[in-house]
């Protein structure tokens, strides 16, 4: 998990979007990830997973409505879909440990912060 975190900074924080494939490429190792682990994720992965996916979420959503390429139009919309799924699971389980909407967004506000962490490493 830590090493997907790391990287979703990573992409945030470039001056140049990555292509399509390389997108395309996180996006399939999130899943995977998401799909073998996410039930014995403690709280801090169900953070950090919320951040992931709806980062790649709203990234996919913005890529639709960009590009010409009708193939990638719909692989971007699908991502967008299948991770709104998994980012509205993760808020979810949050929310049954106690946090409210107030509270999440300003511990996802904060997650951005991660980065300084990350960019000398």
């Amino acid at each position: 998990m830590q090493e997907l975190y790391k990287e979703i900074h990573m992409y945030l924080n470039q001056e140049e979007e990555i292509p399509f494939k390389q997108f395309d490429d996180y996006y399939k190792r999130v899943m995977k990830y998401f799909n073998d682990h996410a039930d014995e994720f403690d709280e801090d992965h169900i953070w950090k997973a919320l951040f992931i996916s709806e980062n790649v979420m709203s990234n996919a959503d913005g890529r639709a409505k960009e590009v010409t390429n009708q193939k990638e139009t719909k692989k971007y919309a699908r991502m967008s879909k299948r991770l709104t799924l998994w980012a509205q699971n993760f808020a979810a389980r949050l929310a049954r440990k106690g946090y409210n909407e107030e509270q999440m967004n300003a511990r996802f506000e904060k997650m951005f912060e991660d980065y300084e962490k990350f960019k000398n490493e």
